[in-house]
């Protein structure tokens, strides 16, 4: 989930990628409003990713992979 203080990163971000959420979660909106992909709801995110690991988002197809180095 994110909160308001997180949206200065957000900003930064290429994309977003969250755990939980909806179409209106605060992820959601804030991906909309600053033309970001966006994907909402993997439960599984924060356990499979690591910091400083590269991942490709598919926001189309709600698909996210790490991409090998």
């Amino acid at each position: 989930m994110t909160q308001p203080e997180m949206v200065p990163l957000m900003a930064k971000a290429s994309a977003i990628v969250t755990d939980q959420g909806g179409l209106t979660s605060h992820a959601a909106v804030v991906a909309r409003e600053l033309e970001k992909p966006c994907v909402i709801r993997t439960y599984e995110a924060t356990v499979v990713f690591k910091d400083g690991d590269l991942v490709e988002v598919n926001a189309d197809k709600g698909v996210v992979r790490k991409i090998k180095p």
